[in-house]
């Protein structure tokens, strides 16, 4: 799937492709965190299943009002001590599979929210 319009000043994801992940004009193969403004490339993948909020702690640094999490090719549910955690702090938490994120993300950039994504590939 390939994303076209572009955003000035901000991140973008232009594809989600079966061998990675473009944001801008960089390839990324694995999984990654972004915001608006930055890609975190020393952000460590878990097993969705395990993960927890202090995984988070550096992609919230950006004070997110909204975290994507696009589980792959298929939706898959994080633990729900997670979700209820996002929710204790007032940041809206939602999970989907990549491609579906990719595209929300896109989606609250152009519209200036304030948004992080974690996309698994």
């Amino acid at each position: 799937m390939k994303f076209t319009r572009e955003s000035t000043g901000s991140i973008f994801v232009r594809s989600v492709r079966d061998d990675g992940i473009v944001v801008g004009e960089e390839t990324y193969s694995g999984t990654i965190a972004l915001t608006a403004d930055r890609v975190l490339q020393n952000w460590t993948a878990r097993d969705i299943s395990s993960l927890e909020y202090d995984d988070f702690a550096d992609l919230l640094d950006s004070a997110p009002e909204i975290v994507l999490l696009g589980t792959g090719s298929q939706h898959v549910f994080p633990p729900r001590e997670l979700v209820f955690a996002m929710a204790r702090r007032g940041i809206g938490f939602e999970v989907m599979d990549t491609r579906a994120a990719a595209r929300t993300f896109n989606v609250l950039v152009t519209e200036d929210r304030s948004v992080a994504a974690v996309l698994y590939r």
